[in-house]
C-alpha cells in the first residue's frame, strides 16, 4: 500500500488539548440534557427550557470539532505507522471498545429509560435477554432499537471515516495528496478561512439536514455523515499546513466574536414564538439561520484551534495522562450521568445542586474506572487503550523526541 508524503514528526500538542477540552464540553452537555426540555434517555422532573440557550453554546460544534481533530490525528498515525498498519491499528482501538460498550457499557441506559418512559417492572437481567435478542417492542411515538451503541455512534462513525481515509490514502497518488494540501492551504489563506467552510457546510445543512433528519443509525444519517466527514477530510489534509494553523491562531478573537454573535442570533431565532411570524417567513429565512448555524460551527472551531495553539501548545505528564484518559472516561461518561440521575430522583435535590453533584461524581467515576482499567492488561483494549508493552514503547519514544516535536508548530 501507499503512504502519504513523508512529513516532519511534529505533533500539534494544542489539538490534544483541544480534544481533551472538547470532551469535558461533551460531558457537561450530557448532564445538561437530563435538565432541558429535549428528548432524553432519562429526564428530571425539574426539566425545561431555562438551560437550552447554554446548550445552544456548544451545541453546533463540539462534535464537529472532535471529528477535525481526528483527522488531523489520523494523518498523522498513517505517516507514522503507514497506511496498512494504520487500518489495523484504528480497527483494534476503535471496533473492540464500541462492541464492549454496546454489550456492557450502554445497556443501563435503554433499561432506564424503558423504566421511565414505558414503566418497565420486570428487572434488569430480564431486560437484557431482551436486549440480546434485539427484541423491538419497546415502542412509544418510535421502538427502540436494540441492542443499540447510544453515544458510542461516534466511535462507529469514527471507524469508518478513518477506513476511508485509509483507502484514499492507499489510492491516490501521494503527490496528488500533497498538491490538494497546498492547493487548500492557498484557498484558505486570510478571511477565506472563516468564511468558506462555513458556507460549505451551510450549503450541506440546506440541501441535506431536512431531507435527513439526525438519527446516529449510520446507514440512513446522511447529513451527519456530509456534515462531519467533510471537516474530518479537512483536518487531515490540514494536519502538515503550518500556515493554516497560523491562520486559525491569527484570526481567533474575530473567529471568537463571529461564534458568539451567530449563537445569539440562534438564541434569538429559536425564542420567536410561532404566531409572531408568517410561515412564509420562517420558510424564506430558514436558509439564512442554516448558514448562521454553520457560521457558529466553523467560527468556534477556529476560535478553539486558534486559542489553543496560543496558549497550550506545550506537552507535560497532564497532556499525557489526559490524552491517554479522555477516550475510556466518553465510553463510561454516558452511562454514569444516567444511572445518577436516576438514582438521585427519589433525593429531590435542587437542580442546581444535583447537577453539580452529577458533574463531580461523573468525572471522579469514571477516572476511577480508568485508573483501574490502565492497569488490567485484558481491559485496556477493551477502553481504546494500546497494550501495556506497546503503550510503554510510545510513552518513552514520546517522551525523548517531545522538545524537538514542539519547536517548528509553536506560535512566534
Amino acid at each position: 500500500m501507499q503512504t502519504l508524503p513523508h512529513q516532519p514528526a511534529a505533533r500539534l500538542y494544542f489539538l490534544d488539548w483541544v480534544r481533551i477540552l472538547a470532551f469535558f464540553v461533551l460531558i457537561a452537555y450530557h448532564i445538561g440534557m437530563y435538565y432541558v426540555s429535549w428528548d432524553w434517555h432519562v429526564k428530571s422532573p425539574f426539566a425545561s427550557d431555562a438551560a437550552e440557550p447554554f446548550m445552544m453554546l456548544s451545541s453546533p460544534w463540539r462534535l464537529t470539532l472532535l471529528f477535525f481533530v481526528a483527522g488531523a490525528a489520523s494523518r498523522f498515525l498513517i505517516g507514522r505507522l503507514g497506511t496498512a498498519s494504520f487500518l489495523r491499528q484504528r480497527s483494534l482501538r476503535l471496533l473492540a471498545p464500541l462492541l464492549f460498550g454496546m454489550a456492557v457499557i450502554v445497556p443501563p441506559q435503554p433499561y432506564l429509560e424503558v423504566v421511565e418512559k414505558l414503566g418497565y417492572g420486570d428487572g434488569f437481567f430480564s431486560f437484557m435477554r431482551l436486549y440480546y435478542s434485539a427484541y423491538g417492542g419497546f415502542c412509544r411515538e418510535d421502538c427502540l432499537d436494540l441492542p443499540t451503541w447510544n453515544h458510542l455512534w461516534f466511535v462507529a462513525y469514527l471507524w469508518v471515516y478513518t477506513m476511508l481515509l485509509g483507502l484514499l490514502a492507499a489510492l491516490l497518488p501521494p503527490g496528488r495528496i500533497a498538491a490538494l494540501a497546498t492547493r487548500a492551504g492557498k484557498l484558505l489563506g486570510g478571511w477565506r478561512l472563516l468564511v468558506l467552510p462555513a458556507l460549505a457546510l451551510g450549503l450541506v445543512r440546506i440541501l441535506l439536514a431536512g431531507r435527513f433528519p439526525t438519527t446516529h443509525g449510520l446507514v440512513d444519517d446522511w447529513y451527519n455523515h456530509a456534515a462531519y466527514f467533510g471537516p474530518f477530510l479537512l483536518g487531515a489534509l490540514m494536519a502538515h499546513a503550518p500556515r493554516f494553523w497560523e491562520g486559525m491562531t491569527a484570526l481567533r478573537w474575530q473567529a471568537l466574536g463571529l461564534a458568539l454573535a451567530s449563537w445569539a442570533a440562534i438564541v434569538l431565532w429559536n425564542a420567536t414564538p410561532e404566531e409572531a411570524v408568517s410561515a412564509v417567513f420562517v420558510s424564506s429565512f430558514s436558509p439564512v439561520m442554516r448558514c448562521v448555524y454553520t457560521l457558529c460551527t466553523w467560527s468556534a472551531i477556529v476560535a478553539a484551534c486558534g486559542f489553543a495553539r496560543r496558549h497550550l501548545d506545550r506537552d507535560g505528564p497532564a497532556r499525557r495522562y489526559l490524552t491517554e484518559a479522555v477516550f475510556p472516561v466518553y465510553i463510561a461518561h454516558q452511562t454514569l450521568i444516567v444511572v445518577l440521575a436516576h438514582a438521585f430522583k427519589p433525593l429531590r435535590l435542587a437542580p442546581g445542586l444535583e447537577a453539580l453533584v452529577l458533574a463531580v461524581l461523573t468525572i471522579g467515576g469514571c477516572f476511577a474506572l480508568f485508573e483501574a482499567v490502565r492497569r488490567v492488561r485484558m481491559l485496556r483494549p477493551l477502553f481504546g487503550l494500546a497494550p501495556l508493552r506497546a503503550h510503554a514503547g510510545a510513552r518513552k519514544g514520546q517522551d525523548a523526541a517531545a522538545p524537538a516535536q514542539a519547536a517548528p508548530e509553536r506560535a512566534a
